[in-house]
């Protein structure tokens, strides 16, 4: 074999629902994704939602009594972790939406991961964390470049990318209120 796949990125993770509609109103209302067209084709229930340069596609279950509930949050289940800026704001609003939640710290050589795990509405794991604290160490050899990025340098890509933005739309602006005397 000549090396992985070639692939580009991360699309989507599928999850599937007791509820599609109950699932679609926590990511939306809790992680903020937004709502967005799926295949008129499909001949089954559920709904694709988009934000953070991921998609999560719900999938109605086709027995919703049968799934088990996950009781117990257990940070070593599988789950989906996202990035944020303010951990205290992340948990302040968990409490406000009465989610219940459990709250671990990681250190790793004088840096620390603070993280806060709960679970959607299926028992599904979800961790919010400030893991860009710790940095992506390759266990051999040298990184690939795609591998280097860090949210940081997207962070910082997109802030150039918005000024350059708001740069050229204020040029347009001085030109279209200059007067054909002052030319």
């Amino acid at each position: 074999m000549e090396g992985p796949l070639p692939i580009t990125s991360m699309n989507h993770i599928s999850l599937v629902c007791r509820s599609a509609e109950k699932s679609l109103e926590f990511y939306q209302n809790v992680l903020g994704f937004y709502p967005i067209r799926r295949p008129g084709s499909f001949d089954f229930d559920g709904a694709w939602l988009f934000n953070y340069g991921i998609g999560i596609h719900l999938l109605q279950s086709e027995n919703p009594e049968n799934m088990s509930k996950k009781m117990s949050i257990n940070p070593k289940d599988q789950h989906i972790s996202f990035q944020c800026e303010s951990m205290a704001m992340v948990e302040k609003k968990l409490k406000d939406m009465g989610i219940d939640y459990i709250q671990r710290t990681v250190e790793e050589g004088g840096v620390y991961v603070d993280q806060l795990f709960f679970h959607d509405p299926d028992g599904f794991m979800i961790e919010i964390c400030n893991c860009d604290n710790l940095p992506v160490i390759p266990l051999t050899g040298e990184a690939p470049v795609q591998m280097q990025a860090c949210s940081r340098i997207n962070k910082l890509k997109n802030k150039i990318q918005i000024q350059q933005n708001q740069q050229q739309q204020q040029q347009k602006l001085m030109v279209q209120h200059v007067s054909p005397l002052h030319v």
